[in-house]
């Protein structure tokens, strides 16, 4: 649930463990309206970092989602699709790197400005954590000898 996976970010904040939360997929006209909200919960539960990814819709993934919209939110199925359609150059999904999780568009712009907003009020991206392998051991193998140390 959302109330758990807050939890567990403010444990892991507390423990030391520096967080990140990831809000997706974002589903224009659907919960796209969440964002602020979303990241203000996620900063006071002690995240540092938020990024976003545009709900995407490859191959037959397209007709399943576009069936559960008519059958469960018929009256917002057109309008979501079109959204949708409208960050993609007139596809549901658009597969090219760079474009494939944020979309292109005035819908798009508008979303992605949302974010970045929310993310400065609520002091989230400030400084980008860096990946660490220097403390990843491998995990032994069958065979292996155990290390005394």
């Amino acid at each position: 649930t959302p109330a758990k996976r807050l939890e567990a970010v403010e444990k892991l904040t507390a423990a030391g463990i520096p967080t990140a939360v990831m809000t997706a997929p974002l589903i224009p006209a659907l919960n796209d309206h969440e964002v602020e909200a979303l990241l203000q919960a996620a900063a006071e539960h002690g995240a540092s970092e938020a990024g976003y990814v545009l709900l995407r819709l490859p191959l037959e993934i397209k007709d399943l989602f576009a069936a559960w919209l008519e059958a469960h939110l018929p009256d917002k199925a057109s309008h979501v699709m079109n959204l949708l359609t409208s960050m993609h150059a007139g596809r549901a999904y658009r597969a090219a790197f760079g474009l494939r999780q944020t979309g292109r568009g005035p819908y798009a712009d508008q979303l992605a400005q949302r974010f970045k907003l929310a993310l400065r009020r609520n002091g989230l991206n400030r400084r980008r954590l860096r990946l660490r392998t220097d403390l990843f051991v491998p995990p032994p193998q069958p065979g292996d000898q155990m290390r005394l140390i």
